[in-house]
């Protein structure tokens, strides 16, 4: 056998390894979208329009900014949260406590976003756990109690389920770093949120991000969550994508709106791209 003919037969062995991943994404993604696509840029007679779009702009301008708000102010607090519980895993100085909040933090990224959404409805409710805990403790009167159960709940319930996925990625990170820096910046007094910031930070800045951008995809696209807590206008856009279709049977303005969530989707992905793509040059 001469080298092109084994360069030849390597990459059909390639390809056939790849072939399953590469139908699986055509048949669940990228055929999809292209059904999507055709659906909001054509009318009724097949004749190409951008008349859906303009009707999901009038109609729900509102809630796609809303939308971008909740996921972005949501994605700020998993990234806070996730930051603290990994640097205390790595940086904490009571091995009682670590091991606890090891064993405690991932419980969510077992629940699905449909449990999560009905457990902050009982639990945010005016008559809700949290409040019987607040007036219980002394912390608020009776009569100050109020329901979350509007934009509030909505973040605490997508903080509460995604900030352990990243923090498990972000603890990985931190646990792989080579000790001697920290140990190096201890012993010269620094604090423990010194070190997080300044030294550990910085090297698990990719692993943070990517865990971010995951999550902020994965909310754009959950619906369980905004229909429980908060069906009222303004909403998500994943509600009124459900509304269109299940009222109206109106797929045109429903797909639309899936490709304008595509674009916010995609502004994510194009701001780790940038990321990536100056890491690279730096190296």
């Amino acid at each position: 056998m001469t080298a092109s003919e084994g360069t030849t037969r390597g990459r059909w062995i390639g390809l056939a390894l790849l072939a399953p991943a590469l139908v699986v994404v055509v048949v669940f993604f990228v055929a999809p979208l292209a059904m999507s696509a055709i659906v909001a840029f054509r009318r009724k007679d097949g004749t190409l329009t951008l008349e859906h779009f303009t009707k999901a702009f009038d109609l729900y301008t509102t809630d796609l900014l809303f939308t971008l708000v909740i996921v972005l102010l949501s994605t700020l607090l998993i990234g806070l949260v996730a930051i603290a519980i990994a640097g205390y895993l790595t940086l904490g100085e009571n091995p009682r406590t670590v091991s606890i909040l090891r064993w405690l933090y991932r419980w969510p990224l077992f629940i699905p976003f449909v449990v999560a959404g009905q457990v902050m409805r009982t639990f945010l409710a005016k008559n809700g756990m949290l409040n019987h805990v607040l007036i219980g403790s002394g912390l608020i009167e009776p009569l100050s109690a109020q329901s979350l159960l509007d934009w509030r709940g909505i973040v605490i319930a997508f903080v509460w389920k995604q900030a352990p996925f990243v923090t498990l990625l972000l603890a990985g990170a931190m646990a792989s770093l080579e000790s001697q820096h920290i140990e190096a910046a201890r012993n010269l007094g620094a604090r423990r949120l010194r070190v997080l910031i300044d030294i550990v930070l910085p090297q698990v800045r990719g692993t943070l991000l990517v865990g971010l951008v995951l999550s902020f995809v994965t909310m754009l696209s959950v619906l369980s969550v905004p229909l429980m807590i908060n069906p009222n206008s303004p909403t998500m856009v994943t509600v009124d994508v459900a509304y269109r279709i299940n009222t109206f049977a109106d797929y045109a303005v429903a797909n639309a709106l899936c490709l304008l969530s595509l674009v916010l989707a995609a502004g994510g992905a194009w701001f780790y791209l940038q990321h990536a793509v100056g890491k690279v040059e730096k190296a």
